[in-house]
């Protein structure tokens, strides 16, 4: 507990701007590891309710063919800045691939920017519902300032210049821009049971959507064609967060940094490098 306490003190003396680097690593990998992947997870789903996001998702073939693929090179790369941070050799490379990968593709800058504002939002609003504390003001901040400068480095236009007016942007495009389309449906399912798959068994994934849709908004639900749940689903769910959450309180804090990287990927058991990054016909291409 004495441990926890020191990393809360830490994040709360530190600037959110200045520091925004170091409070992102403390609070996604010592503070809330867990609560972190499972709100980012969220918010690939988000993405998937803008039609011009899921069509490009879904023409690539990658959700359809390669699901686990796509999602561990995901997750590689935005753990790889998030630990090593934006300005680091190491986290520099892996934005360089990035967007070499994304410069492969008509990308409007309006997705760019939606998409970046899920990580930021998406793990605020997950983590203020179910982590074992609130987020600070300053993490908050941070989380905005980090992928902001994040952002800047994918040459992304018109990134709002301030925390709330950068979430009410981002609320802006989804009372837009979200609408079902069959691409937005083929690559959610994708995501979908392959997130299933990491709990239970195949034959149990049909009785365990609804605790999926539980955690989705009615806006997501619709666009996606999904069914709105139950009000006693979404409280079971819910409720047996809320008690991993008081459970989680009483736990001694972590030793060390709970790091994604530090994981065996099912993709790349032998690990990885940056040039192991990225669809295989890219990959192909950039080696040839």
């Amino acid at each position: 507990m004495k441990k926890r306490m020191n990393v809360q003190k830490e994040i709360e003396r530190l600037d959110p701007k200045a520091d925004c680097q170091r409070i992102v690593f403390l609070t996604a990998y010592l503070e809330f590891p867990w609560d972190m992947t499972r709100a980012l997870e969220l918010a690939l789903f988000r993405t998937f309710a803008v039609p011009s996001i899921a069509t490009l998702l879904d023409k690539t073939g990658e959700f359809r063919n390669a699901t686990q693929r796509r999602y561990d090179d995901t997750s590689i790369v935005i753990n790889e800045i998030m630990i090593n941070g934006y300005d680091s050799e190491r986290g520099g490379t892996f934005i360089k691939r990035m967007n070499r990968m994304h410069g492969q593709y008509e990308i409007s800058n309006d997705d760019f920017l939606y998409t970046l504002s899920t990580f930021i939002y998406e793990p605020i609003r997950w983590i203020n519902k179910f982590g074992w504390r609130k987020l600070y003001h300053n993490e908050c901040l941070a989380l905005y300032y980090f992928w902001r400068e994040v952002g800047e480095r994918m040459r992304i236009k018109d990134i709002p210049d301030t925390y709330e007016a950068f979430e009410q942007w981002s609320l802006d495009y989804e009372n837009k821009m979200f609408a079902n389309a069959e691409a937005t449906q083929r690559v959610a399912n994708c995501t979908r049971d392959l997130l299933l798959s990491f709990y239970l068994p195949k034959a149990l994934w049909k009785s365990a959507e609804p605790a999926v849709y539980a955690l989705m908004d009615e806006p997501l639900l619709k666009a996606m064609n999904y069914p709105i749940p139950s009000d006693a689903t979404r409280h079971r769910v819910e409720g047996a967060l809320r008690v991993r959450a008081k459970f989680m309180r009483l736990l001694p804090k972590h030793k060390n940094p709970q790091m994604m990287t530090f994981q065996q990927y099912e993709t790349h058991p032998d690990g990885y490098t940056v040039e192991d990054i990225g669809p295989k016909s890219l990959r192909d291409k950039w080696a040839s």
